[in-house]
């Protein structure tokens, strides 16, 4: 009987301690990104975000998201006689590892990790002198690979985060493409 009472005693004291080491949330906010381009001026496109996570952990954590994006990029030649703008809805999953220090009412976080995104839909927009060049600059991958770095806070269930994400891979090997993007998103936990 008292090996029983223990384990249970013992698996209460799990389930507890895991149900603190655990929250899930949802989020939404607004990305600055730019499509770093040979050759081509760049200049910065706004887009949005908005998805859920997940947190395991307390000082140290594992966060894994899944979030829908609008990223992309606007181009031009040095003498503005070529435009272009393209535009990706995304589907992204970053998987971050991060470290918190603060209270429970007020935590810091400081995250990084690898981020891996599909491209569900994109759309271009080429000035008229621009569409001759169309079949060498819109073969756009349709998956990529990046990181992710930055920082946020959490002041009781409301969490907010700056973060700078990196292309590790080419979205257009063919002008050397890699997107790049600053995101800021605030979020709620609902446990």
């Amino acid at each position: 009987m008292k090996k029983y009472l223990l384990s249970v005693a013992l698996l209460i004291a799990v389930c507890i301690s895991a149900k603190a080491q655990f929250s899930v949330g949802i989020k939404g906010g607004v990305n600055f990104s730019q499509i770093n381009t040979d050759n081509l001026n760049e200049s910065t496109r706004t887009g949005y975000q908005v998805g859920a996570f997940a947190r395991f952990g307390n000082a140290w954590y594992l966060q894994p998201e899944l979030y829908l994006s609008s990223t992309g990029g606007k181009f031009s030649t040095t003498d503005n006689n070529f435009k272009a703008q393209v535009n990706f809805t995304n589907l992204s999953v970053p998987l971050l590892l991060g470290h918190s220090f603060g209270s429970k009412d007020l935590n810091f976080r400081l995250m990084a990790g690898p981020v891996y995104t599909y491209a569900l839909s994109k759309s271009q927009d080429l000035s008229g002198n621009f569409n001759g060049a169309i079949d060498d600059f819109g073969h756009y991958n349709n998956s990529t690979l990046g990181f992710q770095a930055g920082g946020g806070v959490d002041i009781g269930p409301i969490t907010a985060d700056l973060r700078y994400e990196g292309g590790l891979t080419k979205i257009n090997p063919d002008f050397g493409q890699k997107q790049h993007l600053w995101a800021l998103s605030v979020g709620l936990k609902f446990f």
